[in-house]
C-alpha cells in the first residue's frame, strides 16, 4: 500500500465484547450466537470501509489466539466472497495490525499514533459496533476531517460510533473516562481548548442493546428497499439464522 497515493486510512478497530465503559447485551443473543453475530459486524465494517474509494483500511485487533483465529475467519472470508472493486481494495489497500490487550480508549491511542506514524494525514477511526455504517456515510466524514482537525460521530448515549483526526494526534483519548455519560463532550472541549477545528456528523448508534437491533433491523430493511444489498449482508444474513433458531 502506498500512503502517498492513499493519504487517508479508515482504521476498524475491533472492541471486545465487554469493554470498559460499555459491552454488548442483546438478549437472548448470547454465547456462540454473540460471537458469530459479532463477527459479522466485523465483517461489514471492513466491507463499508473497502467500498469507500481511495482510502487504505486497516485492521486492529488485540494480540490474542482467539483473536488472531477470528482475524483469520474474517479475512479469508472476505477474500473469497469479495467481488468487484471491493475486491481488488481489499487485495491492495487492507491489512491487518495487532495491539497489546489495552484498555480501550488507550487502544485507540495506539490505533493513531501507528497511522499518523506511518504517514497517513487524516485517520478516521470505525468500532466493530456499527455494522450500518455505509460506504456513503464514511465518505462524507472523510470528506468533512480532510478540511478539519477533528470529526466526530456521536451516538445517543454521548459517546461515538465514529472519530476521526488530521495532520497529527493532538488529543489523547486514553487521557478519558470512558465510563463517562458525557464522554463526548469532554473530548469535544479538550479539541476546542487546543483551538483545533472540529465538526460533527449525524448522531448514529452503536450494536450493543436490543433497542438498537432493532434500529439495526430496520435500517437494513431500509437498505433493501432502497436498493442497497451490501451495506450489513453479513450480519443480516447471522440475524436471519439466529431469528430461524430462536
Amino acid at each position: 500500500m502506498s500512503v502517498e497515493a492513499h493519504p487517508t486510512v479508515v482504521a476498524v478497530g475491533i472492541q471486545e465484547l465487554t469493554e470498559l465503559g460499555s459491552e454488548i447485551d442483546l438478549g437472548v443473543i448470547r454465547g456462540d450466537e454473540l460471537k458469530f453475530l459479532h463477527q459479522a459486524f466485523i465483517t461489514d465494517s471492513v466491507a463499508s470501509a473497502l467500498g469507500t474509494p481511495e482510502v487504505d483500511v486497516r485492521l486492529y485487533h488485540i494480540d490474542s489466539p482467539e483473536r488472531l483465529r477470528l482475524i483469520q475467519i474474517v479475512t479469508e472470508y472476505m477474500s473469497t466472497h469479495l467481488k468487484g472493486d471491493r475486491k481488488t481494495a481489499f487485495d491492495e489497500r487492507f491489512s491487518t495490525h495487532q495491539l497489546e490487550p489495552e484498555p480501550f480508549g488507550t487502544r485507540i491511542d495506539r490505533i493513531f499514533e501507528d497511522c499518523f506514524a506511518s504517514g497517513y494525514s487524516n485517520v478516521l477511526f470505525v468500532g466493530s459496533r456499527t455494522p450500518t455504517f455505509t460506504p456513503d456515510m464514511l465518505t462524507r466524514a472523510i470528506k468533512i476531517l480532510e478540511e478539519s482537525d477533528a470529526v466526530f460521530g456521536p451516538t445517543p448515549e454521548g459517546r461515538y460510533y465514529t472519530l476521526g483526526m488530521s495532520g497529527s494526534y493532538q488529543v489523547r483519548l486514553s487521557d478519558f473516562d470512558w465510563q463517562a455519560p458525557n464522554l463526548y463532550s469532554k473530548v469535544a472541549d479538550a479539541f476546542a481548548a487546543k483551538g483545533l477545528r472540529w465538526s460533527e456528523l449525524e448522531i448514529w448508534y452503536t450494536v450493543e442493546n436490543s433497542d438498537a437491533l432493532e434500529m439495526m433491523a430496520r435500517d437494513i430493511n431500509q437498505f433493501r428497499f432502497e436498493g442497497d444489498v451490501k451495506t450489513a449482508k453479513e450480519t443480516e444474513v447471522v440475524m436471519e439464522r439466529l431469528i430461524a433458531n430462536l
